[in-house]
């Protein structure tokens, strides 16, 4: 009845007065009900005695006690991760696995294009105009406003994808972290942006080389995810004490006692 009621309430708004009133009425019965539900009142119902030969034989109460686990004692109703890396070690692998990927990135422009600043001018493409619409022979020279964007951008991605494996490596299987964050998490987000090129970087997506482009992506996962994996683990606060997670100090027993 309350949702039926609800629906003549959001029926009356495109028709009439009238339809509101009868959803009001509806609802309203529907409130009063669903409160004596809640808050029933007490009933007192009178059964006749059984004989004795048809009473249920007295519960035997064994003299063994059960040992509750407290709340986050032995993993006991605790939410998954349990621990988590520092941000701090996402920011350095983020840079790390980066780093590697910069390198690597501007060996095939001086392998392939004879040029390192090849592939630093087409990551600057989507934020450099001219360099959207650049000859080859241009995107072979120095150009310092398509460097400049391209470290920028560069550092925030690698950071922000450092940060992503602190929050992911630890809700991976914990033997096949290395595989899971290296290879197929960098595959993964490949396909995704694959669709999207044409869109955000048109000139990287028409002289995109695929192949060294994957194996960027993977040198990336392996060496971003292997510094996170490496770094120290902490503990979350789900186990503690409601008043230490809200940063409260008290004294001890016997400095209150005196």
């Amino acid at each position: 009845m309350c949702a039926f009621s609800v629906t003549l309430l959001g029926v009356g708004l495109v028709t009439t007065i009238f339809v509101t009133i009868v959803g009001f009425i509806i609802g309203l019965i529907a409130a009063v009900g669903w409160f004596r539900s809640v808050f029933p009142t007490p009933v007192h119902t009178f059964y006749p005695l059984a004989e004795a030969d048809r009473r249920p034989a007295p519960i035997k109460v064994s003299p063994r006690k059960i040992n509750h686990l407290t709340y986050g004692e032995s993993s006991h109703r605790t939410r998954i991760p349990v621990e988590v890396h520092r941000y701090s070690s996402g920011i350095l692998g983020g840079l790390a696995g980066g780093a590697v990927m910069a390198v690597l990135a501007m060996a095939y422009g001086l392998v392939v294009q004879h040029s390192i600043w090849y592939p630093i001018n087409l990551m600057a493409a989507a934020g450099v105009p001219s360099l959207a619409t650049a000859d080859l022979a241009t995107l072979r020279a120095f150009s310092a406003a398509g460097l400049t964007v391209a470290v920028l951008s560069h550092l925030t991605f690698s950071i922000l994808v450092g940060l992503l494996y602190t929050v992911l490596l630890p809700m991976l299987p914990p033997h096949l972290e290395w595989l899971f964050g290296g290879v197929i998490t960098p595959l993964i987000w490949t396909a995704l942006i694959y669709p999207t090129f044409n869109i955000i970087n048109p000139a990287l997506a028409a002289r995109v080389d695929w192949g060294w482009f994957v194996v960027c992506q993977v040198s990336f996962g392996l060496v971003g995810g292997y510094v996170v994996f490496k770094s120290q683990k902490v503990e979350t606060m789900q186990s503690w004490p409601l008043g230490q997670r809200m940063g409260l100090h008290a004294m001890p027993q016997q400095d209150q006692e005196k």
